[in-house]
């Protein structure tokens, strides 16, 4: 009888971590996509309101959630500090920093840093131009995921569950 139990205990642990890591690649999705409307928000800030980029940035953290807040917040107080570095440095330190919460992979990690190479220094439309080709990037990576999403999630369930009995048939 205990054996049974233990052997029901370690399946549903097994089953119980495949189910979390489908659940850790959705909530990673909704982090990318999250961060993807962010950025569409500062894209619609730069088009309407032509204020300086620190008043953009206060703006858009009033409408969004943590880390996002925090990170724009940030951001805007750094270029507003006008240290002797350059906007693209300040970015990408304030990305790192404040957006490591995300754990967002390398990839996705470089792809955040990218705007710090053209939101401090192009004109408005070239701005808006370079703004819509970045959003255009960020919604095939997310595709991208998307497109593995439903496989992956069912890989790590079977795994989980496979990997339960596999450990069940060896203590048996």
């Amino acid at each position: 009888m205990q054996r049974v139990i233990g052997g029901l205990l370690i399946l549903t642990a097994t089953g119980g971590a495949g189910y979390v890591y489908g659940r850790e690649l959705k909530r990673y999705l909704e982090g990318m996509l999250y961060f993807r409307y962010v950025m569409s928000l500062i894209k619609g800030e730069i088009a309407y309101a032509h204020a300086p980029l620190p008043e953009i940035f206060s703006e858009v953290a009033r409408r969004v959630k943590e880390p996002y807040r925090r990170w724009l917040i940030k951001t805007a107080g750094e270029m507003e500090q006008r240290e002797e570095y350059g906007f693209a440095r300040a970015w990408n330190r304030c990305v790192d920093k404040y957006l490591k919460e995300l754990g967002l992979k390398n990839e996705h990690s470089v792809l955040a840093k990218e705007p710090g190479t053209f939101l401090g220094s192009l004109e408005k439309d070239t701005l808006d131009h370079a703004m819509q080709l970045y959003l255009n990037k960020v919604d095939l990576e997310i595709e991208k995921l998307r497109e593995g999403l439903e496989a992956k999630t069912r890989v790590g369930g079977c795994l989980g569950v496979m990997s339960g009995i596999f450990l069940i048939v060896i203590l048996l």
